[in-house]
């Protein structure tokens, strides 16, 4: 039997910064890391639109990266 420990949460947004020669959309991200393991995905939806608010391109996505920490029981 193993043991997940949820150690980080990086919220990462991807903006829309304009477009590229072929007519794909040119994306750049930010990341904000140390957000709170135990945030639920409404929090961080409502937390990516305030701060997508704040910039002056276009949100994109958003992306949740989790790490954890696997040991033995």
């Amino acid at each position: 039997m193993a043991n997940q420990l949820p150690t980080q949460t990086r919220l990462q947004l991807f903006f829309i910064t304009g477009i590229d020669l072929d007519g794909n959309d040119v994306v750049k991200g930010k990341s904000f890391n140390n957000m709170k393991t135990d945030a639920t995905a409404s929090q961080l939806l409502s937390v990516s639109n305030a701060l997508a608010s704040l910039q002056q391109h276009t949100l994109k996505e958003i992306k949740r990266n989790d790490t954890s920490l696997i040991t033995e029981a």
